[in-house]
């Protein structure tokens, strides 16, 4: 493969994780799998959560994509591109302890961003958490964060819908 090409492959690999992130977080992670995901939308002092099993999830896929990619594990029969689609999910999964474990919960360093992306993703996972409960909710993606407004006027139409609880200070 070219260079263009890898880094192709990786950027893409990695921005497809943001969406395979968001269909997982809103389809699995509030459904079936809200038995994991339950403690991270619930106060604690505990150093991890049940949710943390997610990141496994993904460490598989990217261990098993490097496998694929892999002359050592598959020989002759290694397909080259599963090198870098696992180098992009791992990529991903940096980015997204960084951003979202670390900036947003500030489970390893304490800063508050004052402006700019990295405030609207704050407010934009918080008012994910705005909501009690696995029904409803806003904002499911991690990277990628959709204007403030716009999701607190979608909390407000799922509260009057009866779709999803909200907590009172969101209005």
């Amino acid at each position: 493969m070219s260079l263009f090409a890898i880094l192709a492959t990786i950027l893409a690999s990695a921005v497809a994780m943001e969406c395979i992130a968001w269909a997982s977080h809103k389809y699995i992670m509030h459904g079936f799998g809200w038995g994991w995901h339950r403690d991270h939308h619930e106060p604690h002092d505990k150093m991890l959560e049940k949710n943390d099993l997610f990141g496994l999830v993904g460490a598989v896929m990217s261990i098993s994509m490097f496998a694929v990619g892999s002359p050592l594990v598959l020989g002759a029969n290694a397909w080259e591109p599963g090198t870098w689609i696992g180098l992009g999910i791992l990529f991903y999964g940096i980015i997204y302890t960084l951003v979202h474990d670390g900036l947003v919960h500030q489970r390893y360093f304490k800063y508050v961003p004052r402006g700019g992306y990295a405030k609207r993703l704050v407010q934009a996972h918080k008012l994910h958490h705005a909501t009690i409960g696995k029904e409803g909710g806003v904002s499911f993606g991690f990277v990628f964060a959709r204007d403030p407004a716009k999701l607190k006027a979608e909390l407000r139409e799922q509260r009057e819908a009866g779709i999803a609880v909200v907590r009172d200070a969101v209005g």
